[in-house]
């Protein structure tokens, strides 16, 4: 009996462990806001990793999103003979919803990814220790321009997800199984206002921080628990970044969910 509860002990200390040292990166990332080196030219080209390149790979999660959504919407409300409610069944779903978490999740798995591994291999390769050896700050240097990058690049996605899951459901809606476009928009605009917008942006801001926060941490941090620095610290961090980013997605969706409604 005494195994089980010591472990679960240890566990409850690692994850308050955790935590504690995420605040406190989190703390440091924030004050290199006001240290050197610049931060302008890091984050442009951070941002055309996190965000221009994520377009492809959004665009086409948030098509093929809008159009099951219409597909499977119009068959659900023509039992109720409310075909012409469509376009609000799939604009809520998709901004309040939707678009942010699909967002944030092809994100963490393109960008949050190679940012884990990228900054992992910096640390085994003694590259961070090199930063401080030159007095340069690695927390201004390598994470605040990302989280910058993520909290520009991220609801921009989320935008352009809502945009093409929406034309997406028009096009499955409306050309494919002749609901009346005309309905289909005036239900969209009838129901989709700013408090719809504001929550999808607020999950979006904080579905980016999340997601630069997490996986910049665990590739700076990757072997210093373990005490070895190899391939395999490397593999773990970014496994280790993507999911617990992923929960912590999906955790915070239902979080600000619940506040808002």
């Amino acid at each position: 009996m005494v195994n089980p509860v010591r472990s679960l002990g240890a566990y409850a200390l690692r994850q308050v462990y955790f935590v504690g040292r995420l605040g406190m990166f989190f703390l440091y990332t924030l004050r290199g806001f006001f240290r050197p080196p610049g931060k302008f030219w890091p984050t442009v080209k951070q941002i055309q990793f996190i965000g221009t390149k994520s377009l492809a790979v959004i665009g086409f999660t948030a098509a093929f999103t809008g159009m099951v959504l219409a597909l499977q919407g119009y068959h659900t409300l023509a039992r109720f003979g409310a075909e012409g409610w469509l376009g609000s069944a799939v604009g809520l779903s998709l901004v309040r919803e939707l678009g942010p978490v699909l967002s944030a999740l092809m994100v963490t798995g393109r960008a949050g990814s190679a940012m884990a591994a990228e900054i992992g291999i910096m640390r085994i390769e003694e590259q961070i220790d090199a930063l401080e050896c030159m007095a340069i700050d690695p927390y201004s240097y390598l994470s605040l321009p990302r989280l910058l990058a993520s909290l520009i690049s991220l609801p921009l996605l989320t935008g352009f997800c809502d945009a093409v899951g929406i034309l997406g459901g028009y096009i499955i809606g409306v050309g494919l199984l002749h609901a009346n476009g005309g309905a289909f928009w005036s239900s969209l605009s009838s129901s989709v206002d700013w408090g719809d917008l504001r929550m999808g942006l607020i999950k979006s801001v904080c579905f980016s921080v999340l997601i630069a926060l997490i996986s910049v941490y665990k590739g700076f941090y990757a072997g210093v628990d373990e005490g070895a620095f190899g391939p395999e610290q490397v593999g773990r961090a970014t496994t280790s970044a993507v999911v617990i980013a992923s929960i912590a997605v999906l955790i915070s969706d239902y979080v600000i969910t619940s506040i808002m409604l």
